[in-house]
């Protein structure tokens, strides 16, 4: 969670550089997001996004409206989880989500329809069709916006708190952790493990010895960069787990003009030929979030955000500008006042933006990415949750389950902990015995 403060003075506004929806918050008097109620503990402002209703198109000769297109993927995406909700109960195989797309007949035939394709799928998982499990994405949705599996609703809300988004966390925070506890802007290097009755040294490293217990919240992107070195190294299923999963990106690129001079839907959608060629975009300067603001966003995953990554700033604005031009043919475009974009794949405190399961998912790598290694060290983040990976809530969940787990432990009598496989077999027998010399 990171909030950047935008725009010339006097029209400057705090914008929450990650994904900041709480996604699927509650219906009636139903189970409620436990972010919305931290939301709402704390003040939190945050406001309802109509992702799919408020909506304009466009593609690279101006304004087209293809919104029925738009409809008919969203339907396509919903057949495709119940499909994935069937291979579970008879325990078919993973596939990626293309193949799901292949098997029912909904393959985009045209850029219009691949650009709705990734609305639905890119702008989520930060990853293209073939790049994604078709039963664990189906899961992560419904367990979320589906009240009928135990999710909270099918609405998200857009955080605008000018305190930023991760006031959540330090307001929770400040209601039980004294200063003396967190050491602040303190980078660890490494983890050791010492047989010994070891204390914690110098900042960079912690030194865990048989009577402690550490919980490792590193994101996914570097554990599997190895920005963090563990002494001894970690056990070959623990790495298989780790690299077993995908580091997404998710790249929002945010411009700010004098004045508005764009869609006043809340989204639109740009078509080109190049698929998901600054596709997302979002206006900020919207009576239900920052009116008068002049701020706009556009959203790039995957691929393309690793691209823009190793680009200049400048460069990365020419391309945006080329689309809002070629979106406002008969406009002239002005140039930005502000304009700035968070690289999260070169941070290495990140290395991304949120995890995601890649095709052929086998719980057994879940189970492993969860479990402790040499009864001390755990792990936490949204990545070690099956149901809730990538959302905000996962980590929540996973953190408060970790906490209770480890609290048990300390306490004596009742530590369970979680058990690992040394091996994650296919599930049926592979036809060669051998297929090396």
């Amino acid at each position: 969670m990171q909030n950047y403060t935008i725009g010339v003075p006097g029209k400057q506004r705090t914008v929450e550089v990650s994904p900041n929806w709480i996604q699927g918050t509650q219906i009636g008097n139903g189970t409620a997001n436990p972010i919305l109620m931290l939301a709402r503990k704390h003040h939190v402002e945050n406001q309802y996004n109509d992702l799919d209703g408020s909506i304009t198109t466009y593609d690279y000769n101006g304004l087209k409206d293809y919104r029925d297109i738009l409809n008919t993927s969203i339907d396509q995406f919903t057949q495709i989880g119940a499909i994935a909700g069937e291979r579970v109960k008879t325990g078919q195989v993973d596939l990626s989500l293309q193949s799901a797309y292949g098997i029912t007949g909904a393959t985009p035939k045209n850029m219009y329809e691949a650009a709705c394709q990734y609305y639905e799928v890119d702008w989520v998982y930060a990853q293209s069709p073939d790049q994604n499990s078709w039963i664990a994405s189906a899961w992560n949705n419904n367990f979320t916006f589906d009240t009928d599996m135990g999710g909270f609703s099918d609405e998200n809300n857009l955080c605008i708190d000018q305190r930023g988004f991760k006031t959540i966390i330090q307001a929770e925070a400040a209601e039980f952790i004294q200063p003396k506890q967190v050491s602040l802007n303190s980078l660890v290097t490494t983890i050791r493990i010492q047989r010994g009755w070891g204390r914690r040294s110098h900042w960079q490293t912690v030194l865990l010895s048989l009577r402690d217990y550490v919980l490792c919240t590193f994101s996914l992107g570097v554990l599997q960069y190895g920005d963090v070195a563990f002494e001894p190294a970690l056990p070959s299923w623990k790495m298989e787990a780790i690299q077993s999963m995908v580091m997404a990106t998710y790249t929002k690129i945010f411009l700010q003009f004098e004045k508005k001079f764009w869609f006043d839907t809340e989204m639109a959608i740009y078509a080109d030929k190049e698929r998901g060629r600054y596709l997302i975009w979002q206006s900020l300067d919207h009576v239900n979030f920052f009116p008068g603001s002049g701020l706009v966003f556009v959203t790039v995953t995957g691929d393309l955000s690793l691209r823009i990554e190793g680009m200049e700033d400048s460069d990365v604005q020419e391309e945006v500008m080329e689309v809002l031009g070629a979106m406002y043919p008969n406009t002239t475009v002005p140039d930005p006042v502000a304009f700035h974009f968070k690289r999260w794949h070169a941070d290495s405190l990140f290395r991304g933006s949120y995890s995601n399961w890649p095709p052929s998912f086998v719980p057994g790598h879940s189970e492993n990415l969860r479990a402790l290694v040499d009864k001390r060290l755990w792990f936490a983040g949204e990545a070690t949750s099956l149901k809730y990976f990538g959302f905000l809530h996962g980590a929540y969940f996973e953190g408060l389950n970790a906490g209770e787990e480890i609290a048990k432990c300390v306490e004596g009598p009742g530590c369970v902990g979680r058990q690992h496989l040394n091996s994650v077999l296919d599930a049926s027998p592979y036809p060669f015995v051998s297929i090396t010399p």
